[in-house]
C-alpha cells in the first residue's frame, strides 16, 4: 500500500520553544539508514526529530543523546525517527560511526520536513540557504501532541522523556 504524500500541519506554528498542540501528524514513508522504508506508526508514541546534517557537531550531540537514553525510550515503547535531507549512504555512515539505534530517515526532497514545518530558508554562517530546521514533534496515536522549535541539542533527549512521562 502506497502512503499518500504528507499533508502540512494545520494551524499556526507554535511561537514557543515547546508547546502542547493537537495536529494530525503528517504521514510519511521514507528510507532509513538501511534503505528500508519506514512509516510513522498509527498507534503509540513516536518522537520525530528533524536535524540539518548528519555528522555535524549539533546533530551528533542530539543523535548521541537519543542513543545514550535509548533503553529508556525502549522501556516506554517510544519510536524515535531522526529526519534530515541527507542521502541514505550518509545516514548509514553516521549511524555506524556513532552506534545510533534510532531510525535515521532520508528526506532528500524535503517533502516530509516541509509537511512538519521543518524545512525552509535559514541563515547559515551569514548565507541564506534552504534546509532542515532543528525541530522535534511528539506524536501519540497519530496526533502531534508536543512541538519543539529551534531545539538545543544538548540534553534534548532526556528533556523529551520527562515531557513524554507528563502526557
Amino acid at each position: 500500500m502506497e502512503t499518500p504524500p504528507p499533508q502540512r500541519l494545520s494551524g499556526p506554528r507554535p511561537a514557543l520553544r515547546h508547546a502542547r498542540t493537537r495536529h494530525r501528524g503528517p504521514r510519511f514513508a521514507l528510507p532509513n539508514q538501511d534503505d528500508e522504508t519506514v512509516s510513522l506508526p498509527e498507534e503509540g508514541i513516536a518522537v520525530v526529530y528533524f536535524y540539518p546534517r548528519a555528522d555535524t557537531p549539533g546533530c551528533t550531540t542530539e543523535a548521541c543523546g537519543f542513543r545514550d537514553a535509548w533503553d529508556e525510550y525502549e522501556d516506554r515503547g517510544v519510536h524515535v525517527f531522526g529526519i534530515s535531507d541527507d542521502p541514505v549512504p550518509a545516514l548509514r555512515t553516521f549511524a555506524d560511526e556513532y552506534d545510533l539505534p534510532v531510525e535515521l530517515l532520508s528526506d532528500t526532497d524535503g517533502e516530509v520536513s516541509r509537511a512538519y514545518d521543518s524545512y525552509g530558508e535559514k541563515n547559515v554562517f551569514g548565507n541564506t540557504v534552504e534546509g532542515v530546521f532543528r525541530n522535534t514533534y511528539v506524536v501519540r496515536d497519530g496526533e502531534v501532541v508536543l512541538a519543539y522549535e529551534g531545539v538545543d541539542p544538548e540534553d534534548h533527549a532526556e528533556q523529551l522523556l520527562a515531557d513524554i512521562d507528563a502526557l
